[in-house]
């Protein structure tokens, strides 16, 4: 072989390896304790991010050549979380509504400064509403907004307009969910006083045409119709009951008995493959149900808001301090980020959210917890006090950062 060879094959085996070093990587998380319950990682790693994508996730990522380098020691991350349950169609149309009304919020204004990517909005539109809803909303928002449909024509309106039977037609409700797949992940029944089960029927009925999950905010009926037979004779395995830890005992059976116990058709409807969704809300969340549901076994699946203007500003306020009060509950700090990323993910059966795999859209959370003596309220104002509290520091979606509280991501000022 000659001089000439030996220089050039040299030349082949250094250049790929001098241009390896020079990463590419538009953002690169350095030293995190990153917790990703979908991939079981719970680990100090870095994490990469290129052309919106998630592109690595290792330790000792090389950030070389990276446009954006960040800091996260000490910090957790996360995928970006999922708010399973708000209220979202913000309008003037309904005074006093959550449909096209100003008690639903904009979605930007409130997802971002609590580490949210995504949020389901829980029903607030009806198929007779719903395209406006996406034209005036869904598709004004960098955050990402996926929706259950109402099986109330109007949606949540209000008064007669949902509790009017002939106006929720299955075949309609399916119809708007097939036009719109990529953002419409169910059904919804609220609100509705009656006795009798047809609306409830109904709407599984609408479910079963589509092959989506339904949830049901269990009604106003006085006195209650029986939960036993809600959970265990009109849902399906997958259907999803929300607002588990209310307690209305004229209006609504609680899934706590007279004497503080757990009922067994709730432990039955787990087994069967019900879902349980906490939507705290402003009206939904009391500690004498939420402390011994949790202490005898009964969590539920998914932590949620129930956001609009009436539970941020009573005692619900973020999705972070909903998450901080299942600290204060007991949960570990990797089960609250479980219910609030994967287990929404999977419930709604988009498995491409709530995880950092590779090639998936970067929606990142990144996280601190502060330690102090904290009182946490429930709906009627009594306080549970813990010591940790959930904070956002930075979020990304779809590879840009969008919430930066302490200017993690920022150059430092020099005169």
């Amino acid at each position: 072989m000659t001089i000439k060879h030996l220089i050039l094959k040299t030349l082949l085996i250094i250049i790929p390896v001098v241009c390896s070093c020079q990463s590419g990587y538009d953002l690169v998380i350095k030293g995190g304790h990153v917790i990703d319950p979908k991939n079981n990682i719970d680990a100090v790693m870095d994490v990469a991010i290129k052309d919106n994508k998630i592109a690595m996730v290792a330790q000792n990522i090389n950030e070389k050549g990276a446009k954006k380098i960040i800091n996260a020691n000490g910090l957790y991350v996360t995928p970006g979380l999922i708010d399973a349950h708000v209220h979202v169609y913000y309008g003037t149309k309904n005074p006093g509504q959550l449909m096209d009304g100003p008690v639903s919020v904009q979605p930007d204004a409130f997802s971002f400064r609590s580490g949210v990517t995504t949020m389901i909005d829980f029903g607030t539109a009806g198929y007779r509403t719903f395209p406006k809803f996406k034209e005036t909303v869904i598709d004004q928002s960098r955050t990402r907004v996926l929706a259950l449909i109402n099986i109330a024509g109007e949606g949540m309106r209000g008064g007669p307009f949902e509790q009017s039977i002939k106006d929720m037609i299955p075949r309609r409700a399916v119809e708007v969910a097939k036009q719109y797949p990529d953002i419409v992940v169910g059904f919804k029944l609220a609100h509705y006083s009656g006795h009798e089960w047809g609306p409830t029927d109904s709407v599984v009925a609408a479910g079963k045409l589509a092959n989506l999950p339904v949830a049901i905010d269990f009604g106003l009926a006085e006195p209650p119709l029986p939960i036993d037979e809600l959970l265990l004779k009109h849902l399906r395995p997958g259907d999803i009951y929300t607002h588990p830890y209310a307690y209305f005992p004229k209006t609504r059976d609680a899934v706590i008995d007279e004497n503080g116990k757990v009922r067994p058709c709730v432990f039955e409807a787990v087994k069967r493959g019900i879902k349980f969704d906490i939507g705290h809300g402003a009206g939904s969340f009391r500690w004498n149900v939420a402390v011994p549901s949790i202490e005898q076994g009964f969590i539920a699946d998914v932590i949620s808001t129930d956001l609009h203007t009436g539970s941020m500003n009573s005692n619900m306020h973020t999705m972070a301090n909903t998450m901080s009060k299942f600290l204060a509950l007991g949960l570990s700090l990797q089960d609250v980020i479980n219910r609030s990323t994967w287990q929404p993910a999977l419930m709604f059966n988009r498995p491409d959210l709530g995880n950092l795999n590779v090639g998936t859209e970067a929606d990142v959370a990144i996280l601190s917890i502060s330690k102090g003596d904290f009182g946490f309220t429930d709906i009627s104002g009594e306080k549970l006090k813990g010591t940790e509290r959930i904070v956002a520091e930075l979020t990304i979606r779809a590879g840009r950062i969008v919430w930066d509280l302490n200017g993690l991501a920022a150059t430092e000022y020099s005169k």
